[in-house]
């Protein structure tokens, strides 16, 4: 692995990579095969939408999470995609991979993809994937994702067709965190509950739903819900954990007054309030959350 201190050298092994692959990339759009794998190295790390500070911030990526590096790299970043989502990273917060081989979990993002005996167009067709299934990946060769899976054996799939993600599954409390960045900068609205304006629960009720719980529409109301099981240390949080406080001024005689979703490294990603900032991320470790904390609820 290289750590990103010496930009010359690093950007000469992703180019190497990329000349490798123009006959690949004449299969698929620009930009959306992968060229190497990389390892985030810092958490609460933003994904922006161009190569520059002032971008919009795409999702957020926590410590260790491997990504795909693309073409369209540029100097002091590096063009990624991971879980779906595409952007660009600071090359100071990412190792890339010089070898073929990674450990991570990709999910097939169209219907009938090819598993094939070899990494390349012209090896035979070993099953056929649904969207949806997810495959351990275990290396990258020349655009390629080498996969494997109790269902459909091992084999290698085209990287356009493969995410990378953190979770083994298509759904449960592992992906929550994948989802709930996918709203990061939508806006505070009292009473939201969708992707033009979430209040707290509101968000916490849209995420879940799309993972396949259902929830109620209040703090107090998710606490008292009976959904998994309760913590009551933060040091018991997962990521995926529903996290609640109870801040006497604002609970107007309720159990809890807010509640956002835990995000992993002593982060807290929520629709906050505070001078209607909307999704964003908050580190647990402040006064205000440690005063006020009430408790978890964890699924799976």
């Amino acid at each position: 692995m290289i750590r990103f201190t010496g930009k010359t050298a690093k950007f000469v092994v992703v180019f190497t990579i990329t000349m490798l692959l123009l006959t690949v990339s004449a299969f698929a759009a620009e930009g959306e095969i992968a060229v190497s794998t990389g390892t985030t190295t810092g958490a609460g790390l933003r994904v922006r939408s161009e190569p520059t500070t002032e971008a919009s911030v795409v999702t957020r990526l926590e410590k260790g999470v491997t990504v795909a590096v693309l073409e369209g790299s540029t100097e002091g970043w590096y063009a990624v995609s991971y879980n779906g989502k595409t952007g660009f990273v600071s090359a100071e917060y990412l190792e890339v991979n010089e070898g073929t081989e990674c450990k991570s979990y990709g999910r097939v993002n169209g219907q009938g993809v090819n598993l094939r005996d070899s990494a390349s167009t012209e090896g035979a067709v070993a099953a056929s994937l649904n969207e949806g299934d997810v495959m351990d990946v275990t290396g990258l060769v020349d655009g390629w994702y080498s996969v494997t899976s109790d269902t459909y054996g091992s084999g290698y799939v085209r990287s356009d067709f493969l995410d990378l993600t953190n979770s083994k599954s298509s759904g449960g409390n592992s992906g929550i965190v994948d989802i709930a960045n996918q709203y990061l900068g939508v806006r505070y609205v009292y009473g939201g509950a969708s992707p033009s304006g979430f209040d707290c629960s509101g968000f916490t009720m849209y995420v879940y739903k799309k993972a396949g719980y259902s929830l109620p529409h209040s703090a107090t109301s998710q606490w008292q819900s009976g959904l998994g099981t309760r913590v009551y240390s933060m040091s018991e949080l997962q990521p995926g954990d529903l996290v609640f406080f109870n801040d006497p001024a604002r609970n107007a005689g309720k159990a809890c007054s807010h509640v956002g979703i835990y995000a992993g490294n002593g982060q807290l990603i929520h629709s906050s309030s505070t001078r209607s900032k909307g999704v964003i991320y908050s580190d647990l470790a402040t006064a205000y959350y440690t005063q006020f904390f009430v408790g978890g609820i964890h699924v799976g």
